[in-house]
């Protein structure tokens, strides 16, 4: 095995509020220095050292994945317009290919008896990456005539796609070429202008463009542009074709625009002003023949409530009506506007749920009956999903847990059936019966009572654990099944996720209370939920390992510097290390933006002594034996800087901590790009973690 790296110190020294520290590895953070380049290759070589008696065990995993994929496989058709477009994925290549098929009604074709008359492909992403190292879609999106596509790509890994047009009755491309868009461009209704977004120098999408049909990209007309460096902008359409939306918003703030798709050269008009920490969100709908907009918000509402104002009376808050009130037991997290209904989806009692209300020429604002649709199992994920049409007679939804493969659904919200539509095919015998899946609560130590998932093959005796974690940006980590952690299960593995504060697993004051000045209870949270778990006897600090990525891996790192102790191991996977270093820059990508989420370090003292406290490259240990870790980064990382990890683990490397660093030289903040990559990716990690858990050598249950 190689020696391990030591990463040159070179002394770099940074002072605020009369604190002045000492970085010897920041000029790590040159990407375009030689000698980064050269470090970087070298940890991946000594990570491959390292790891190298494991090449086996990666090979395995990956086939137990590949198995247990079917790798020619469908989407479910949905229906747009006149055709019904779904995906196909085929053995042995990396990406899908985008087809559709003539709708005559509203019953999907049948594409499991194998081909689909006059089915077509509108865009191959196979032939699309052909060249490419890397290849991730951005933009894809089809006129409501159907004759026209628009699709943006990013062949670096830097989030910046390039947009092009194709005219879908020829199969040819249109001259219209314009780089350096942000992902989600949309067609206007009538399909003669494209709308989209650019990104700032931080990479930000602050300007809203406008783009006509067969011009050229110097032609675009800016419709908006937003010059607060903390808001983000971005542009859709109503499902009832009526208005294109623009909306702008920070962590804590939200303002929505309209303009009418029937003048799509009109200029934007403000839904309501913002407000500093007011959010909220709007659908268009038509009630009893009143056309309304809903506007979901919390002001004075924390876990939000929804009411609706009249669609041409835009700008005054008092003039709204309350539909669904705020309940401090129910987050409400969206709405969604149908001819004939409207679709409900929430959080109560730390899982998903959804409604239907439906509607009829007699319905008004202040009879509206909600109907919860009722699931069996004790966890699970549920959210609509593939309802682009204003007159669809039913609902879409998507439905996974633990132990069920993703399931999707069609709701007739009238008698509250399902249809099965599709579920993930599992190859290989898969039976849910051989697995079970639990809640239990951890006490906090400030008595908060935590929520944990954890799923175990049936009969599994305690022993190896592998335990998750996020807690930011009120991201929930909701249960849903993985082929790829069948592997782990079916080698006696429990799998458990803590549900942290900073979340918004329990609704917004859960969010609230592990954000800002309250950062580390999402620390303490893992930490104490660890120990219930060794505590409850699932496992033991030698058998038990942590998995985070990007805030979830500055999750790893701060507890890792609590409670070092407690694990046998630790991945952290694009991990927000160094986070002190960059919230204190405002010239990075996003360091504005995320003063919102985190505090303003480099203008506020006691957030910026805060942070310090807590930021895991400031607080490396000398005094404690740290477990065994794995960072893993790409370098083209535009969220979380490749160099992050890098300086962590250089720092590790001086108190003598067993860490690896593998950068992904030729990916972003997802990683590799192509299944095929992804799954030899996951193998790789997951062969690590059961080397660490002692399970490298345990024969696979049947």
């Amino acid at each position: 095995m190689t020696d391990a790296p030591r990463a040159p110190r070179r002394d770099f020294a940074r002072t605020h509020h009369g604190d002045t520290v000492n970085d010897p590895y920041h000029w790590l953070s040159d990407k375009d220095d030689p000698a980064v380049t050269d470090y970087l290759n070298r940890e991946n070589a000594y990570a491959d050292s390292a790891t190298a008696h494991l090449a086996p065990l990666r090979q395995t995993l990956f086939d137990e994945i590949k198995a247990h994929t079917q790798e020619t496989d469908l989407s479910v058709p949905v229906r747009e317009g006149a055709w019904w477009y779904y995906s196909r994925t085929f053995e042995g290549k990396q990406y899908a290919a985008h087809v559709r098929a003539p709708a005559a009604d509203w019953t999907p074709p049948d594409t499991e008896s194998g081909d689909v008359d006059g089915e077509e492909v509108v865009l191959d992403d196979n032939i699309e990456a052909d060249g490419h190292d890397f290849y991730r879609l951005g933009s894809f999106d089809i006129s409501r005539d159907g004759t026209r596509m628009l699709y943006a790509i990013d062949a670096v890994g830097d989030e910046r796609y390039t947009l092009r047009i194709r005219d879908l009755t020829t199969g040819a491309n249109l001259a219209d070429h314009v780089p350096g868009t942000f992902s989600g461009a949309v067609f206007s209704p009538d399909g003669e202008w494209v709308f989209y977004t650019t990104v700032d120098d931080t990479w930000r999408p602050d300007t809203v463009w406008r783009h006509r049909v067969g011009t050229a990209a110097a032609e675009d007309q800016r419709v908006f542009h937003e010059p607060d460096d903390r808001y983000w902008a971005g542009v859709g359409v109503t499902r009832s074709g009526r208005y294109i939306v623009i909306a702008v918003g920070s962590n804590i703030t939200s303002e929505w625009m309209l303009i009418d798709a029937d003048a799509p050269e009109s200029e934007p008009r403000v839904i309501w002003q913002r407000r500093e920490g007011v959010e909220y969100e709007v659908e268009h709908a038509v009630i009893g023949g009143r056309s309304v907009l809903l506007i979901l918000h919390n002001a004075a509402a924390e876990n939000f409530e929804l009411v609706a104002i009249d669609a041409d009376a835009l700008g005054d808050p008092d003039a709204a009506v309350t539909v669904l009130p705020h309940d401090d037991a129910v987050r409400l997290e969206s709405v969604e506007a149908f001819r004939d209904r409207l679709a409900l989806e929430y959080r109560e009692g730390g899982l998903t749920r959804i409604a239907t209300i439906e509607l009829d020429a007699s319905s008004t604002l202040e009879n509206l009956s909600v109907a919860p649709v009722v699931f069996d199992e004790s966890l699970y994920t549920v959210g609509f999903g593939g309802n682009p049409e204003w007159e669809q007679p039913t609902l879409r939804l998507s439905y996974t847990s633990f132990v069920t493969p993703s399931t999707v659904y069609a709701l007739d919200p009238a008698s509250q059936s399902l249809t099965l539509l599709k579920q993930q095919p599992v190859l290989g015998g898969y039976d849910p019966e051989n697995y079970e899946q639990s809640r239990e609560w951890a006490t906090a130590r400030d008595g908060e009572r935590i929520p944990l998932s954890i799923v175990r093959r049936r009969g599994a005796a305690s022993g190896p654990l592998l335990m998750f974690g996020y807690g930011a940006y009120e991201h929930s980590m909701n249960p849903g099944f993985s082929i790829a952690r069948l592997s782990l299960l079916d080698r006696g593995v429990t799998f458990a996720i803590a549900h942290v504060r900073g979340g918004g697993d329990l609704g917004r004051r859960w969010y609230e209370d592990g954000k800002l000045l309250n950062k580390k209870n999402s620390f303490t949270d893992f930490v104490d939920s660890a120990q219930h778990l060794v505590d409850a006897g699932h496992t033991t600090p030698d058998r038990l390992v942590a998995e985070g990525g990007s805030a979830g891996g500055l999750l790893m790192g701060a507890m890792l510097n609590l409670a070092p102790e407690l694990f046998a191991g630790v991945h952290a996977a694009v991990p927000f290390v160094d986070a002190l270093t960059t919230i204190l820059n405002p010239e990075l990508p996003l360091t504005v933006i995320e003063w919102d989420e985190w505090g303003d370090p480099l203008h506020d003292s006691d957030v910026y002594a805060y942070m310090k406290s807590y930021s895991p490259y400031e607080n490396v240990r000398d005094d404690v034996a740290y477990p065994r870790i794995l960072a893993t980064t790409s370098l083209n990382d535009t969220r979380v800087f490749y160099a992050e990890p890098a300086k962590w683990v250089a720092r590790l490397r001086d108190v003598e901590a067993p860490a690896l660093l593998r950068t992904e030289m030729h990916a972003g903040h997802g990683g590799v790009s192509g299944r095929y990559a992804a799954w030899r990716e996951r193998a790789w990690e997951m062969a690590w973690i059961l080397d660490v858990l002692g399970c490298a050598d345990v024969t696979v249950a049947h």
